[in-house]
């Protein structure tokens, strides 16, 4: 593990000093959910609280998953989902199991931290059963609708190679897994984005995220696992039912 990616946290290993905490055996706030269900509103209004927001996801894999498999840093998202499930083929908890192996600098982190956040069921059952401490924040959005928001938020983070968008549509309709994940009429909303001012190319490096993303973790199933733990664990919000405003307000009531 790269320790520079992550003031405050370390590997397990040597005893903890008094101010450190395994991530383990504290209170953790977890977010669950997929690329573009909202989870920064979420963590938004968790942050307005006491809670201290660990470095989120992306980083954590940085430094635990992807330096140490790939030797290099990693930006193309489908690399990313690769190497991410090789990890998970000997840590079946994914990331779950990749935090509850680090110790915490309680002075920077504090007592009860949030995490931005697991995903999969993999993930959140591992966690859910290992970690008894840990809390839950499951976030929802249909696939289409989370391909608009990607569309939308300009995240620099989002590439992945988008050869072939000359011809959008026949693009989609041989991308391997499409189906799996979207209606012929979703796809046919999908090529009809292009008239709404964004690029063939930009359209589908986000429809290839997304059905990647799901080729790897199943949002659906992580949901019902956690709608059979207590409501004091796990809060599950659709963010396409709730404005912004609600799921902040909704977390802010459960929190």
């Amino acid at each position: 593990m790269n320790s520079a990616f992550l003031n405050g946290l370390r590997a397990d290993g040597a005893p903890p000093e008094p101010f450190e905490r395994r991530l383990a055996d504290l209170p953790l706030t977890v977010l669950v959910g997929v690329t573009g269900v909202g989870k920064s509103t979420a963590l938004d209004a968790l942050k307005s609280g006491a809670l201290r927001a660990l470095p989120d996801r992306r980083e954590v894999t940085d430094a635990v998953m992807i330096l140490p498999l790939a030797g290099r840093e990693v930006r193309d998202r489908e690399e990313r989902f690769r190497l991410t499930a090789q990890y998970r083929s000997e840590h079946p908890g994914g990331m779950a199991q990749a935090l509850g192996l680090l110790v915490a600098d309680t002075r920077v982190w504090g007592e009860s931290p949030v995490f931005d956040g697991l995903r999969g069921l993999d993930e959140v059952q591992y966690a859910a059963q290992s970690f008894p401490a840990w809390r839950f924040v499951a976030l929802g959005a249909p696939d289409v609708v989370r391909v608009g928001r990607l569309l939308g938020r300009g995240d620099t983070f989002d590439q992945v190679n988008a050869d072939g968008a000359s011809d959008l549509r026949a693009a989609l309709a041989n991308l391997k897994g499409v189906q799996d994940v979207f209606s012929a009429e979703e796809l046919e909303n999908l090529v009809a984005l292009s008239a709404q001012g964004h690029t063939p190319q930009d359209i589908l490096a986000k429809v290839k995220i997304v059905v990647s993303e799901r080729r790897h973790y199943d949002p659906q199933a992580a949901e019902a696992f956690l709608r059979t733990l207590p409501p004091e664990r796990a809060l599950i919000l659709d963010t396409v039912a709730l404005n912004p405003e609600q799921v902040a307000q909704a977390v802010r009531e459960w929190a």
